[in-house]
């Protein structure tokens, strides 16, 4: 047995005061006057004996009583097996500050008997040591050592945050935190509800004394939102655009009843009814019109109970009402019927000869139409790789006299198939892909006949398996009369034949002709996501570049606003996030004060499964020690026996109270 403050041993002297009490206590004697007293001498005796034991006894009881209260000052205790921790110690501290710890356990949410254990576990130990409080924020701040009392102010201010962090990356911030001043050892605890998606931890550093204390909710069900995506690159204008929405059940029952409703302009409506089967997800179609151009929201919600951040779904999109075309020609002498048809209201067209090609602009155009260039260049082919690759759509006729040298130099770095020679033959198209985007619910009556385009010769195509060729319209034979190839974020189409009336009468056939324009023009391969997840996404993108420098971008919502960091890719701007989304919602960019575009956020979903890891597997980490986190005096017992051994001192004070009980109980009913 060893003792924590041996100084208090001093006081075992007091030990003599009960004793000088005893040798200086004289009663006084009253006189009796017997007539013979020669018949009390034997019980005279008898009683002397009985008064002297007894008050020995009372000294006995005193003495100890006296002597067990100073040992329990000086704090006994038994050394733990492998070793009392002695020296400075830094304790670092995780608490779960995650959605899922807003459930309520059985005396209140997790979150406060989080932050309870947290402040027994700072005050369990010394105010020498040093502190490190951490929440899935990991803000830098929390990254250094701090006093005792400091630590208990972070804890304080600790509140809900919309951030997840696996376990193992939070261990990997507490222990780079040790690192930044030099202590004997490093104790850390981890409290959290230990959601299965989040538990990952393996530690293997055996110096490290990792201490997990698990909280339970009262209920495991939740309902949410998972993912909502549009079915095409694009929303439309005045469409019924659909929409996907996979709402996933992460309980073990089948709810029903499941009631899903759409906001949007304003108004919001129910669009269905939904059964979910139990740890499964449906995906449900709702049809979303847009009535205006340009950015636009919409939001989706359920109903369910407790856990609710995850029944809304906050999307934003842009439609155009007009595509940017850009149509390069061998000179100024522009096909005809191509012209006319760009001239309809809902394209933009701008027209180039291939010698005075701002190649810098190319980004602006949603359609790059090339037309009767004898030749592309190796400059030309380069540039329209990067436009392709960055999200750009190219659409290519080969004239009649094209060096097939130059084209198939520029469609190998695509890659895409080869242009063979030449073939005088008149070929009729017989089939049309409706499967494919281009045509997809183009034609509303597909029964009635449509006028089909005729060749007069063409540019046999080559079928190689690996350029991932997609025939858009085929010829009677099977062969290819355009093919579609996506590339990188964007998209090529390769017309087999010339576009020249006197050759190919495509450009004649409107009903075909101006909706696969219009359908090119907004087929971007860079699907603009409907949403962005807090705290996963932390670069956003936008077209929406400015000329100058000295142009400042905002971001306004729900959590105030912002400058984000920008750096400029290409034909685009990188907006750096660095955790400054705190809420979901809708964000709007501005540049000088004017709203250009919009972004949604919404929190990350893998909250939403309240599925925990049982006791057995968190006892079966290794290097892991599992706490009680229900019981307080057992939390704080397992710190301090670890930190000073087995302590004693409560027995001791239990054998103070024995020892005056007994001291008691002799002058009550031990007569004399």
């Amino acid at each position: 047995m060893a003792f924590l403050y041996p100084s208090f041993l001093w006081a075992l002297g007091l030990i003599a005061v009960p004793v000088i009490i005893h040798l200086f206590y004289f009663r006084r004697f009253r006189k009796v006057y017997f007539s013979n007293v020669r018949f009390l001498r034997e019980v005279k005796e008898e009683t002397s004996m009985r008064s002297r034991l007894r008050n020995l006894l009372v000294l006995l009881m005193r003495c100890l009583a006296v002597a067990a209260l100073v040992v329990a000052f000086a704090q006994p205790f038994l050394p733990a097996a492998e070793g009392v921790l002695r020296g400075r110690k830094a304790v670092s501290i995780f608490v779960d500050n995650s959605f899922s710890m807003a459930a309520e356990g059985d005396r209140a949410p997790l979150l406060q008997v989080a932050k309870d254990r947290a402040r027994d576990l700072v005050t369990a130990y010394g105010v020498e040591d040093r502190y490190q409080v951490i929440t899935n924020a990991f803000s830098g701040s929390a990254q250094r050592l701090v006093g005792q009392q400091e630590a208990l102010d972070a804890l304080e201010a600790i509140r809900i945050g919309p951030e997840s962090r696996l376990l193992s990356r939070v261990l990997d911030r507490q222990v780079a935190a040790f690192g930044t001043e030099n202590v004997d050892h490093r104790q850390v605890y981890l409290i959290s509800d230990f959601q299965r998606n989040i538990t990952d931890l393996a530690p293997s550093d055996t110096s490290l004394d990792v201490h997990l204390l698990p909280l339970q909710a009262v209920q495991e069900r939740n309902l949410a939102i998972d993912s909502v995506w549009f079915d095409a690159p694009v929303p439309q204008l005045n469409q019924n655009n659909l929409l996907l929405v996979r709402i996933r059940n992460f309980s073990d029952v089948t709810l029903d009843n499941v009631r899903l409703s759409l906001t949007y302009d304003g108004q919001t409506k129910p669009v269905g009814t939904l059964s979910l089967p139990p740890r499964g997800a449906v995906i449900d179609s709702v049809f979303l019109n847009i009535t205006q151009g340009g950015s636009g929201t919409a939001r989706l919600n359920i109903t369910d109970f407790p856990v609710e951040f995850d029944d809304t779904y906050h999307l934003a999109f842009r439609t155009t009402d007009r595509v940017r075309v850009l149509n390069i020609n061998a000179d100024e002498a522009y096909d005809r019927n191509l012209s006319a048809a760009l001239r309809l209201g809902v394209f933009e067209p701008t027209r180039v000869a291939a010698q005075r090609i701002d190649y810098g602009s190319l980004g602006n155009y949603g359609l790059v139409i090339l037309t009767e260039l004898p030749a592309i260049s190796s400059g030309l082919g380069e540039q329209l790789r990067q436009y392709v690759r960055d999200g750009g759509n190219l659409l290519v006729f080969p004239p009649r006299n094209a060096d097939l040298g130059s084209y198939n130099a520029f469609l190998q770095s695509i890659p895409a198939d080869e242009l063979q020679d030449y073939q005088e033959q008149v070929r009729e198209v017989s089939g049309l892909n409706e499967e494919a985007f281009v045509f997809r619910e183009v034609f509303r009556n597909r029964r009635a006949a449509l006028n089909l385009p005729t060749t007069q010769g063409n540019f046999p195509l080559t079928r190689y398996g690996s350029r991932a060729q997609q025939a858009l319209l085929t010829y009677r034979d099977g062969s290819t009369a355009l093919a579609h190839y996506p590339v990188g974020e964007g998209n090529l189409y390769l017309s087999a034949a010339p576009l020249s009336t006197a050759t190919n009468n495509l450009s004649l056939n409107a009903e075909i002709f101006i909706p696969m324009l219009y359908k090119m023009g907004i087929s971007s391969g860079r699907r603009r996501p409907a949403a962005y997840t807090i705290g996963r996404d932390e670069v956003i993108e936008t077209s929406r570049r400015q000329a100058s420098g000295d142009i400042v971008y905002k971001l306004r919502g729900p959590g105030g606003e912002f400058i984000p960091e920008q750096r400029t890719i290409g034909n685009r701007v990188a907006l750096g996030l660095g955790g400054q989304v705190p809420e979901a919602g809708i964000y709007e960019l501005l540049i000088n004060d004017e709203v250009v575009e919009s972004f949604a956020f919404n929190y990350d979903r893998t909250e939403s499964d309240l599925s925990y890891a049982t006791e057995e597997d968190l006892r079966a980490i290794p290097n892991t020690t599992l706490l009680e986190a229900d019981s307080q005096a057992a939390l704080v017992e397992a710190v301090r026996s670890r930190n000073e051994g087995q302590p004693l001192w409560r027995y001791f004070i239990w054998a103070a109270l024995l020892f005056l009980l007994a001291e008691v109980l002799l002058l009550r009913f031990w007569k004399v």
